[in-house]
């Protein structure tokens, strides 16, 4: 038996894909392998980047912050004004702006106007991802939703350790602007996959923008997304500084660093695919073994750094456990979002950027005051901790409203 938490108004119709389901999440799973190739691509390449603008590497550092940003402020904004499409009419809208921002950044000749490229490409990001993982839920029966978004959104750590090594690649033998090119031209081929092999679901044109923002009013949706904002935190935290301690205090060979972040890449994977398993058995237990799990292993991230091989083990278990999170997160603002689903799905995404932010900052803060690179795994288990706090109030203020839970078999 499964036990999960919701809302009488999380339920979802399934809609039959034309060409079948296994086609149909293929092309979603691709897109957010493409989407998060764009994203992921210019961390390794930021050295050619950097270079081929004459701009120092902190320079180039600010068409990262802008992505970011466009990804923050385009989730909600785009889902509000296209509140009356169907999914995947906005699907398609976004995915034309994805492409139509790569292509922008080939274009621009000047640092300034490629860093405006790059915020224009993250403004569909969010949305992207958010909407993608409810037409991957709406295709199949509820016991097997945490199957179906963990599928999709498996295409991020597909990205991490293919896509973005690969765009690395083709910056360095041909330049970061055909890197470029070769993801938009990618946009493109998921466009025409969402084009024929997506459900063409009936759109809402009575919703309004205004009916969006006034279903967020509920407080577990903001306690979820809160926890993402918080919980992913610690793992951005070390991930930005993993190439400076494998360099710094690890010393080992050059050539290891990749070895070392394809593992982070397949540590996400392991964990986007448990985490949907764990989801149809029992998303409040998904949470807290994610945020528990990852407290752990981060505080083990201190005692491990001068161990090449500790460090290879923790370095697969940080991004498992937290990547673990994201599937239960998305799915529990299915059950609590009601007629506000597009937008918080979005805003998870958008949350899951604060937390990059968040963790990023953290991790400068705590070298700045010259803590070491050891306080970084200290720091990243207190976010993972405060996750996991605010997620256990949410759970307890759901108790206290009296709401039960609804059980089904796993089909």
């Amino acid at each position: 038996m499964t036990t999960e938490t919701v809302l009488p108004e999380g339920g979802m119709t399934v809609v039959p894909p034309p060409h079948g389901r296994t086609i149909a999440l293929l092309t979603l799973t691709f897109g957010t392998f493409v989407v998060g190739t764009g994203e992921f691509a210019i961390m390794g390449m930021l050295p050619e980047f950097a270079h081929s603008l004459n701009l120092s590497l902190a320079d180039a550092g600010y068409a990262i912050t802008a992505y970011a940003m466009g990804v923050v402020i385009g989730a909600p904004l785009i889902t509000i004004l296209g509140a009356r499409l169907s999914r995947r009419e906005l699907l398609l809208v976004l995915l034309l702006m994805f492409c139509f921002g790569n292509f922008l950044s080939v274009l621009m000749p000047s640092p300034g106007l490629v860093v405006v490229a790059r915020f224009m490409t993250g403004l569909p990001h969010g949305a992207l991802f958010g909407i993608s993982a409810l037409v991957a839920a709406s295709m199949v029966e509820r016991a097997r939703r945490g199957w179906a978004v963990g599928r999709v959104l498996s295409g991020i750590a597909i990205s991490t350790f293919i896509g973005a090594p690969f765009s690395t690649f083709a910056a360095d033998h041909f330049g970061w602007r055909i890197a470029y090119l070769i993801i938009g031209l990618l946009g493109i081929l998921t466009f025409l996959g969402v084009w024929r092999y997506i459900p063409a679901d009936k759109p809402n044109r009575s919703n309004s923008p205004l009916k969006e923002i006034t279903a967020l009013g509920n407080a577990q949706v903001l306690l979820t997304l809160l926890t993402a904002a918080i919980g992913f935190g610690g793992m951005f935290a070390i991930y930005t500084y993993l190439t400076s301690v494998l360099q710094n205090i690890t010393h080992v060979p050059e050539w290891q660093t990749m070895i070392y972040m394809v593992i982070w890449g397949a540590g996400m994977l392991v964990g986007a695919n448990a985490g949907a398993w764990l989801v149809d058995r029992n998303i409040n237990l998904a949470v807290i073994l994610a945020l528990a799990g990852s407290t752990a292993v981060m505080l083990a991230f201190s005692a491990v750094l001068h161990s090449p091989a500790g460090l290879m083990l923790d370095v697969f278990l940080i991004p498992t456990f937290v990547n673990a999170l994201g599937p239960a997160l998305q799915t529990r603002l299915m059950d609590f979002a009601g007629d506000a689903q597009t937008l918080a799905a979005s805003l998870n995404h958008s949350a899951f950027n604060i937390a990059n932010a968040l963790g990023a900052s953290l991790g400068s803060v705590l070298l700045a005051h010259q803590f070491g690179y050891g306080a970084i795994g200290i720091g990243s288990a207190l976010l993972s901790t405060g996750g996991l706090m605010i997620y256990l109030l949410a759970f307890a203020l759901l108790k206290r409203s009296g709401q039960q839970e609804i059980r089904g078999p796993i089909l």
